[in-house]
């Protein structure tokens, strides 16, 4: 009997060790998590990135993004989904990741269409058809011209705006921002400055869920 009761006690120390650990590694992820978040806070946004939702929603999710990425298609209705559900509560801005082959020019077209406010059309409708234009993960962009029209768009002005400076500029600053974030495959997203560290929906959604309750609280 005494034997039997110091076996229960010893392993209800285990127990209670196992968890007093697991409690202090939780603590220290999070606080890696939160230390990253406030230095990578300059890399997150810039000036020129598209945005979608209310300048000042107290949950923002900042998307590096590549037109050509299958993941990145099937995301796009799924983090869409989650704004509707919390309306002028979530903010989405989207940068680029071009990765894939080919994905700059296509990722050149998209911000050409930006600067005639046709960003957010020209993005859904290139990833409505992505199939279409994206061989072997290959990007084709000689291929999407026929999927921008009936949006509005000037499509001479876009095929000149693709190859400017300006615009070269700018992925060149988002793929220099995804290096320093450790932006290694897309999406990547993070929430309120803090990345998204096991990647999946379900991850995704209580990540936002839990940024939003913690700005409930404030």
């Amino acid at each position: 009997m005494k034997q039997k009761t110091l076996f229960i006690t010893a392993a209800v120390i285990l127990l209670m060790l196992f968890m007093a650990g697991t409690l202090i590694y939780n603590s220290e992820k999070t606080g890696e998590s939160a230390q990253l978040a406030e230095r990578s806070r300059p890399n997150l946004v810039r000036m020129h990135s598209p945005a979608l939702g209310k300048a000042d929603a107290p949950v923002v999710i900042v998307e590096f993004l590549d037109p050509a990425c299958e993941t990145c298609r099937a995301f796009y209705p799924l983090v869409k989904e989650i704004m509707a559900a919390h309306p002028d509560r979530i903010r989405l801005v989207l940068r680029y990741a071009p990765f894939h082959n080919g994905s700059d020019k296509v990722v050149a077209v998209l911000e050409a269409a930006r600067r005639q406010n046709k960003f957010w059309p020209a993005l859904e409708a290139l990833l409505a058809a992505q199939a279409n234009w994206t061989q072997n993960h290959t990007a084709r962009v000689d291929l999407v011209w026929n999927y921008l029209e009936g949006l509005g768009l000037n499509l001479e002005q876009v095929r000149a705006d693709m190859t400017s400076q300006s615009v070269a500029d700018v992925i060149a600053q988002d793929l220099a921002d995804a290096r320093t974030l450790k932006v290694t495959q897309t999406p990547g997203f993070f929430v309120n400055g803090k990345p998204l560290l096991s990647f999946g929906y379900a991850q995704l959604r209580k990540m936002v869920d839990d940024a939003l309750a913690e700005a409930q609280r404030r």
